[in-house]
């Protein structure tokens, strides 16, 4: 199957500090078991109809709901979000803006005080 997704070196490297230690037994590939995550999610499967090219549906289906449970994947979200920070100021080019056609009821009536 060539739709299959995999995570990138890059993408790899910036996940890697979010991950828990891991205690006793070394976890499998997480490029492979992240990777599977991602692609069920993404294209809405059940567990058991994740490709095989990504392991066990079961070890695909456990490592997420673990690490959901203890905000791992919380965590990656929020530290990627903060590293790519908003900038302060945002332009917007008013060619792509669009009024509601309800905002024409909030004009302010001549003489009113707007304050």
């Amino acid at each position: 199957m060539s739709d299959l997704y995999w995570l990138t070196d890059d993408q790899m490297a910036r996940l890697v500090p979010y991950f828990p230690k891991s205690h006793g037994k070394p976890r499998v590939d997480d490029r492979r078991v992240l990777s599977g995550i991602v692609f069920v999610n993404r294209n809405g499967l059940r567990w058991c109809d994740a490709p095989s090219a990504y392991g066990p549906y079961k070890t695909l289906y456990n490592r997420w709901k673990r690490w959901g449970e203890r905000g791992v994947f919380l965590r990656m979200m929020e530290g990627l979000a903060a590293a790519e920070a908003v900038p302060k100021t945002v332009m917007i080019d008013a060619t792509y803006l669009k009024a509601h056609r309800t905002a024409s009821s909030l004009r302010v009536k001549k003489g009113a005080l707007v304050g």
